[in-house]
């Protein structure tokens, strides 16, 4: 790289790195306590564990969502999320909120709130929209999502920084690994070089898709990249109206509907299944494979309540490639799409990347007060 280059991509790096530094920090702290989120919840809500005899069953879907139902008949029920273990409560869907249920009795149990889950449901909110809420939650997540543009930015223009004017052994020993015995401007240079060289791909791929969550147009883009159509909204136009010829006396039960579509996907470890408007139109289910958040692990599977048939079975594959990168690409974000592996190199990812943040600017601040 030209020397007059470099240095024009050096002090724009500087300087992005000072105006959004705080704000990548927070998001990389925030980022950190994040990690391990989908299993600290599911921590938290052990008392919501259901504890039978051995020979208790469960109660039938039917029978427990009008349970639920007759409880409060103003619920607006949308899906039902099942785990493989019955002991596990059942997750219904009310519109954008969450209520959990007893399996064996149809009992309420709350949603979920407690300690742990409202903790991480704060760091959340500081980590998307700077803990704005209401009408200023717009403006938070403008500014979450230029820092996380800015710090695309430096990570790019970082990695070019990073290269070596010249490949000899003692160049690359100040970017490569950390060096003990150093202290102030030395020790923060030797860390931030190192860290940027071995988390750019990560935090590469943490960053787009960062942005690609919180920007439409970068989610459309993805789209646009792979040859893929946009996907459309349903419209209510489409919808089934009407009534259906009688083909059979009664439709499937919900339960008959589980089984006819666990029968396509063995080994599933928790099923959603989307709740019909009417006792005549098809039931979707989709069934996870994985332990969650890795949706080429999910399989789609609609069945016929009336003719008591599946009628479609679809997977990841069958999406098109925009849809697939979209969702990979969502997973990726918290690095939930690889498991446990990939959650653990997306927080220490995530940590170097509030190493990155706190060095640069404590070289920028010796750089400017000189």
């Amino acid at each position: 790289m030209p020397p007059k280059l470099r240095k024009i991509l050096f002090w724009m790096h500087l300087v992005t790195g000072v105006v959004a530094g705080s704000v990548v920090l927070m998001m990389s702290v925030t980022g950190v306590l994040l990690t391990y989120e989908m299993q600290l919840n599911r921590w938290a809500m052990r008392d919501y564990r259901a504890s039978r005899d051995a020979d208790a069953r469960p109660l039938a879907l039917d029978a427990l969502l009008e349970h639920v139902r007759s409880s409060d008949p103003g619920l607006s029920l949308t899906s039902i999320t099942l785990s493989a273990d019955p002991l596990d409560p059942a997750e219904l869907r009310i519109e954008r909120e969450r209520l959990y249920v007893d399996r064996y009795t149809g009992v309420a149990l709350g949603d979920g709130s407690g300690t742990v889950r409202n903790f991480l449901r704060e760091v959340m909110y500081w980590h998307r929209w700077f803990a704005m809420s209401g009408e200023e939650r717009p403006i938070g997540r403008a500014v979450t999502g230029a820092a996380n543009l800015g710090f695309l930015f430096l990570v790019v223009s970082g990695f070019f920084l990073w290269w070596p004017r010249s490949w000899t052994p003692a160049a690359l020993r100040n970017v490569v690994w950390f060096r003990g015995g150093l202290s102030g401007k030395a020790r923060n240079y030797n860390w931030h070089n190192v860290l940027g060289l071995w988390m750019c791909v990560p935090l590469f791929i943490i960053v787009v898709s960062g942005a690609v969550i919180s920007y439409r147009w970068a989610g459309n883009l993805v789209y646009t990249l792979t040859g893929s159509e946009l996907p459309t909204r349903n419209d209510p136009a489409d919808e089934p109206t009407g009534t259906p010829p009688v083909v059979a006396d009664m439709p499937a039960s919900l339960d008959e509907v589980v089984r006819y579509a666990a029968f396509e996907v063995p080994g599933w470890q928790s099923l959603r299944l989307t709740l019909p408007k009417t006792d005549w139109e098809p039931v979707t289910v989709a069934l996870d494979v994985s332990p969650g958040r890795q949706p080429h692990k999910v399989t789609t599977v609609t069945v016929d309540r009336l003719k008591c048939r599946v009628l479609s079975r679809t997977t990841s594959a069958d999406n098109s490639r925009g849809r697939r990168l979209r969702s990979w690409l969502r997973f990726a974000h918290t690095g939930e799409v690889y498991g446990v592996v990939g959650q653990t190199v997306a927080g220490i990812a995530t940590t170097g990347a509030a190493v990155l943040v706190w060095t640069g600017l404590a070289l920028a601040w010796r750089r400017f007060r000189g």
